[in-house]
């Protein structure tokens, strides 16, 4: 058995679909790491909340740390996110239709939906948090 309110003692955390595939968006960008974060003090059942890293945010032995889970680590075999210039060449290509700014926007903003929700439904079952005690293994269930 593990110390009162180990990270070890969590069996599942719950994820909202939508952070998960906001977070992979965040981290796009150059700017600071948006990881799913669980923290203390630690249970049976734990919710991982979107959260941006900040360096030096945790101080040196105040206690238990949050865990930080990256979210390419929450996805089994994640869609390619759509480019703009992909679904530009995607329309010039189609016989059907009539190239022009207003119908790429359309057809660009459609594509990025359907990944999202492709990127949501490929939510992993069980993660590994990773903390100072070593690796542990929990479910994950999807909220939303």
């Amino acid at each position: 058995m593990s110390p009162a309110g180990d990270y070890h003692d969590v069996r599942s955390i719950a994820v909202h679909a939508e952070d998960v595939v906001s977070a992979i968006e965040a981290n796009r960008s150059d700017g600071p790491r948006t990881v799913l974060r669980v923290t203390p003090p630690f249970d049976g059942r734990m919710r991982a909340r979107l959260h941006v890293e900040h360096e030096g945010e945790y101080a040196e032995g105040d206690g238990q740390t949050p865990i930080h889970i990256p979210p390419s680590r929450l996805v089994a075999d994640p869609p390619t996110r759509p480019t703009p210039d992909g679904t530009g060449d995607r329309l010039r290509a189609d016989p059907a239709a009539t190239y022009s700014v207003e119908t790429h926007h359309e057809r660009h903003t459609t594509a990025v939906a359907a990944w999202r929700e492709a990127l949501a439904a490929s939510i992993v079952e069980s993660v590994t948090l990773d903390g100072t005690g070593g690796p542990h293994r929990v479910e994950v269930t999807v909220l939303g």
